[in-house]
């Protein structure tokens, strides 16, 4: 199928940073027997992986800014555009040879998102969508679930660890979900739940202490697979609060319900 100009850059450069990382992850396995371990080597790994992405997106669009997960914002001279990206979420699943991880490419225009990628190069599932012009998966038109009924749905969540993020009330929405939901998920990559809510894969996901780069690109394509995807108190301030419910119409909603009542 023949792509934009603008998905066209997006995926030349998240295919080309994907081939050091395919390399990489076969390499943690070798580091995990050592003293040292592999951690220093993903870190490296994860910033070679943005400074590829940034070299490319800048050259195939010259002057828009960036927003990466390991250099932060570099200002562009086209101060209407922005690239918001994460080159490896998914770290520590990628730290422990576990193949849920990926590349993430939004471009934000004039403060609006109109474009994202989600690329796991193990799998090599590719998620792209433009805005009005409907989310794909590997040239498949994908539309997220029709279930309705929470007690149909699985469900995919994050949960925070120490040091990062409110476990208190974590374990409140959880908890609130789970009586109500058919399963719960948490697979570590809050760019390939989102990705999985917009291909039917999951019914519903929330999440919060999350970065712009975690969410921006998932929520595009959620949005274009026909579902809604907001904050966790119903509004579009997902990437300044950190925090993302997504779904169909009626588990979005539920979701929100749940969260919500979960916190009082």
């Amino acid at each position: 199928m023949a792509h934009s100009a603008l998905l066209n850059v997006m995926i030349a450069a998240a295919r080309k940073a994907a081939r050091a990382l395919k390399r990489d992850f076969g390499e943690v396995e070798k580091l995990q027997v050592s003293l040292k371990g592999p951690a220093n080597f993903v870190t490296a790994a994860d910033r070679r992986a943005e400074e590829t992405l940034y070299a490319e997106l800048s050259k195939a669009r010259p002057g828009y800014g960036f927003l990466g997960e390991e250099s932060g914002h570099r200002e562009g001279a086209d101060k209407t555009h922005r690239w918001i990206v994460d080159p490896l979420d998914g770290t520590t699943n990628f730290l422990h040879g576990i193949p849920q991880f990926a590349i993430s490419i939004a471009l934000e225009r004039e403060g609006a998102l109109v474009a994202g990628l989600v690329y796991n190069p193990i799998t090599e599932d590719m998620f792209i969508a433009e805005k009005g012009k409907g989310a794909f998966l590997n040239e498949q038109r994908i539309r997220v679930a029709a279930r309705k009924r929470m007690h149909d749905a699985v469900i995919a969540c994050g949960l925070p660890h120490h040091g990062r993020g409110d476990i208190a009330l974590a374990h409140k929405e959880t908890a609130a979900v789970q009586a109500e939901a058919a399963g719960l998920r948490r697979f570590g990559a809050a760019s390939l739940d989102l990705a999985f809510v917009a291909a039917g894969r999951f019914d519903g996901y929330w999440e919060r202490a999350l970065q712009a780069w975690d969410i921006a690109a998932g929520a595009v394509l959620v949005r274009e697979a026909g579902g809604f995807v907001t904050d966790c108190d119903d509004k579009d301030d997902m990437l300044g609060k950190g925090h993302v419910a997504a779904g169909n119409e009626f588990i979005h909603k539920e979701l929100l319900r749940l969260v919500k009542e979960a916190g009082k």
